[in-house]
């Protein structure tokens, strides 16, 4: 007996089993194509439809990779990207479910009362590195530019 039909005479779940159950259809229908159901009907139709998404992904993820040495938000735009490619693509699917997952983990992790205190440290000594460096080239060179500017 399928609990999860909703055809008459069916026995009604119970509401953690009725949860997790939508929680995996969920998963299920997120995985695969999401073009429009007369688009996905029609095999030459879906077929254009994937090469236009692969194309504007691929644009959007070249003008990302162009991004990163120059100014802009290359990282946001490659995974706006990914996320154009991942409406059509299972395996874009699974990359950005593997990268949130990473995402999330990271910023537990960086949460974490101990690693924010050694990152506080860390700066914290990196800073007074610089400050010392800083003093020295003052007391050494005085307060020059190590250029020289002359006045024209």
């Amino acid at each position: 007996m399928n609990t999860g039909s909703h055809e008459p005479g069916e026995v009604a779940m119970a509401a953690n089993d009725a949860k997790s159950d939508r929680a995996s259809d969920q998963q299920e229908q997120a995985l695969g194509s999401r073009a429009p159901a007369f688009i996905q009907a029609r095999r030459i139709l879906h077929l254009s439809w994937q090469v236009g998404i692969f194309v504007v992904g691929l644009a959007v993820v070249v003008a990302g990779i162009i991004m990163l040495p120059l100014p802009g938000p290359g990282w946001v735009v490659i995974f706006g990207g990914m996320a154009i490619w991942a409406t059509e693509f299972v395996w874009a699917q699974l990359v950005l479910r593997w990268t949130k997952r990473k995402v999330t983990e990271a910023a537990q992790r960086a949460l974490d009362p101990k690693v924010r205190r050694r990152n506080i440290i860390l700066t914290a000594i990196g800073l007074v590195i610089i400050a010392a460096i800083m003093v020295f080239y003052v007391w050494k060179f005085g307060l020059v530019m190590p250029w020289k500017i002359e006045d024209q």
